[in-house]
Formats: C-alpha cells, structure tokens, sequence
C-alpha cells in the first residue's frame, strides 16, 4: 500500500491517489471468497466446494471484489492520508481509479482543515459580573431545606387552613351526572399547591374533619376535555383528614441533622459560599460564551461546510445518548414533541458553527502562541476523564488519542490566555443589564 499521488484543488480539497499492490489485494480477494464460498452452490459441486475461477465466472469478479475493496480500504487510506501529511475533516469521497493485475488503485476527494487567521485576540473586552450573594437567596436556599425536612402533625383541633395537607374523597358532577376522571378516594391534597382547578382549594378550607359539603367551580375555557371546558360542575367531599406542616427551628440541631457542622452559623455560611461558587460558576460560562462571540468576529478564513455537518452530527449523537440515558431515543423523542430530525439540526446549526469557529480561532492562536500540551497535563486529562467515567486509567488510554487530548488541552490553555489578556468591564449581577463599572 503506497501513496501515489496529492493534488490540492484549492484552499479547502485535495485529492489523494493511492496503491494497494497486487498480492495485498489478491489476500483480500481471497479471504472474501473463503467466507462467502460456505453459502454457494454450483451445479456439480458439494455446497462450499465450488471453485473460486468458477464463482467469478458465474457472478462476475465484482461479487467479490466490493467486499475486498471494503477490507483493504480503511488501513490503505490510513496509510496513504499519513503520509501526505494532510490536515483532513469531515469524511472523504472514494473513487476506484482502477483494478488489474497491478492492483488496486483509488483516489479520495478530501476536505482540508482550513487555514485561518485571527486578529486582535489580546486586549480584547469582556464583561466580569460581580458577585453578591443576599440575605434572601440565603434565606431561600435554607427554606427549601427546612421544607424538605419537614413533618406533617394531624389535627384535630380546627378547621383547615391554606397550607394544610388534606386528606379527602372527592366526585365531580355536571348537570347532576358524574363525569369521567372526576372521582378520587383518600386523595392528598395540598391547599393552595394551586393542584385542582381554580377555585377549588380554596373552598376546602375552613371545613373540618368528618364535613361533607359540595364545591361549585367552573373549568377553565381551554381545559383539555372539550365536554369540561367552560362548564360549571359541583364536587361532593368528604373531608377525612387534615395535617399541618410543620418546619423545624432555624437553629443548631437543625444545622446538625442537615448538614456536617455543629452550628447554625457555620451552616449558613456554608450555603452561603455554596451559592456564590454557583453564581461565579454561571458568571464565568457566560463570561466563556462571550469570548466565544468575540473570537468568532476576528476569526477569517474559508471553513468547508462538511466540518459544520460533522460537528451537527455529533451534538445529534449526543443528544441521542442523552435521552437513551433517560430511557428515551430520538424517534420516541420526535414522535412526543411533532419534532423532526430536519428540525432539530436546524436548531442546532448555529451552535455547531459557534463551536467549529471558535475550536478554530483557539487553535491558531496556540500555534501562533507556540502553546503545548505536556505529558503530564495530557496525563491529567485522562485521569480527569477516567474519574468522571468511573474508570481505570488504562481503559481511558485504550479509548480516546493522547493526540485528540493533547489538541484539547493546547485549545484550554489558549482560551486561558484570551482570557489572562482581556480587559474587564464589571457589571453587578443585582444591576440592570446595562448598569457597569470599570473595575480597577
């Protein structure tokens, strides 16, 4: 196997020529009829037992060759694309130029990774958020919390209030005719969840337990059942029980059970550092997103369209991983949502084109800026992967190129630069949008 020829069309295709010599292909050829001989039967001859002169005679040589092709292909184009030293993306188009007694000759249509140039890249301005954390996002956090570690105490000694979890029977009538879906026994009912249609819940309060009582409520007009819409019904319940929510004290015993320290203090100050690591963390992929948008303007060049239609693909892959993790795939996914494989690469085209220019201009500027990626930092990668996959080290390096993260680590580590070179506009995240200071 053996490079014969590269002609580059233009900035962004080439076209490689290249050999697969004679008793390579003849092994291939032969290899294929040894499989498929086991399924042929010829007149005079044992299933299996034909001669390979004769199968070529009666199916012609391309009833093995196709499948030889196949075999030979994939390493012989390796081989070939190796040794051109060719910068290639996107999958290539292959031709059989010709198949004699020499060989096997083909010829692959390549796209090149394009060349490109960014400009401007230091000093640019981005904006910073900075941070505060209040007392009512603190309060908050807590207060979700406490309502998570809750306990409801029956009650017996008055009526129900908003808030209460009632425990009742309930069947609906329209026009003095029970209505289909509208009969529930020992239902919990939270009062003003906002769980049954307007109205209801609040009439439910102020009852106690053993009432029985009807409530009169009128669906909403764009309820989903065309015979309710509109209509005017009447419930008949029967209240059986009601339990009220009862939060534990903010105080020491609370921060014990719900968290390692021994102090109400030491606990808040803890979700208060738990939040303001989120916001910084949010902060800083918008701030990420933003050098995004700002690369891509200084980035020129002529970017051949197949790297978008790969870089759509994967995220369609992904997407699809994503919901098989969930129990779903792509075609349950369209079938729920009227949604189309057509649709959702159109959604996803224009981020496919922000993360393929934006790869690009980070990866010019690491050659530009002579950034590598050392075997300690690739290393580190992997281990970062190994532990996320919940893997050996080992199992990683059999998986993924130490090149493949190499590149990625030299894009980090440019991004990183961008970053360390830019100036800063802050703006507060409690301002309008459009409230900003420099920060000194």
């Amino acid at each position: 196997m053996s490079l014969k020829n590269v002609t580059k069309t233009d900035n962004t295709k080439a076209v490689i020529e290249f050999a697969v010599d004679a008793e390579t292909f003849e092994k291939a050829v032969n290899a294929v009829y040894n499989k498929k001989k086991t399924n042929i039967t010829l007149p005079g001859f044992r299933k299996g037992k034909a001669p390979r002169s004769l199968v070529e005679k009666m199916y012609g040589k391309g009833f093995l060759y196709e499948d030889a092709i196949n075999d030979v292909l994939p390493e012989a184009y390796e081989a070939a694309l190796k040794e051109s030293e060719l910068a290639v993306v996107g999958k290539p188009e292959f031709e059989i130029s010709s198949i004699d007694e020499n060989g096997l000759v083909i010829t692959a249509t390549v796209y090149l990774k394009p060349e490109v140039t960014v400009d401007g890249y230091k000093g640019i301005t981005l904006t910073k958020k900075t941070i505060r954390v209040t007392e009512e996002e603190i309060s908050t956090e807590i207060e979700k919390i406490r309502e998570r570690n809750a306990r409801n105490i029956t009650v017996t000694d008055r009526a129900a209030a908003n808030g209460d979890i009632t425990v009742i029977d309930f069947e609906g009538f329209k026009d003095g005719v029970a209505f289909e879906g509208g009969k529930g026994e020992g239902f919990e009912l939270k009062l003003g969840s906002g769980q049954f249609i307007p109205g209801f819940e609040e009439q439910v309060v102020g009852h106690n337990v053993g009432d029985e009582f009807d409530i009169n409520v009128t669906f909403p007009a764009e309820y989903h059942a065309p015979d309710l819409a509109g209509a005017p019904v009447v419930f008949k319940i029967k209240l059986h029980e009601i339990k009220a929510v009862e939060l534990p004290e903010l105080d020491d015993e609370f921060a014990k059970d719900v968290s390692e320290f021994d102090t109400f203090a030491e606990y808040k100050a803890d979700v208060k550092a738990t939040i303001k690591k989120r916001k910084t963390e949010a902060a800083d992929r918008e701030t990420d997103d933003e050098l995004v948008d700002v690369l891509i303007t200084k980035l020129a060049g002529d970017i051949p369209e197949c790297m978008y239609e790969t870089e759509v693909s994967e995220m369609v892959n992904q997407y699809d991983s994503r919901l098989k993790s969930q129990g779903l795939d792509l075609d349950t996914y369209f079938k729920y949502t009227g949604t189309t494989l057509e649709s959702l690469t159109a959604d996803l085209r224009p981020d496919a084109e922000k993360r393929v220019k934006s790869r690009l201009a980070l990866e010019k500027i690491a050659e530009l800026e002579g950034i590598t990626a050392s075997d300690e930092e690739v290393m580190e990668e992997i281990t970062k992967i190994a532990t996320a996959y919940k893997m050996e080290v080992a199992q990683v390096e059999a998986l993924v190129s130490k090149d493949d993260i190499a590149a990625d680590v030299r894009v980090s580590k440019a991004a990183t630069l961008v970053k360390d070179n830019a100036e800063f506009k802050t703006k507060s995240a409690q301002k309008a949008e459009t409230a900003e200071t420099t920060e000194e």
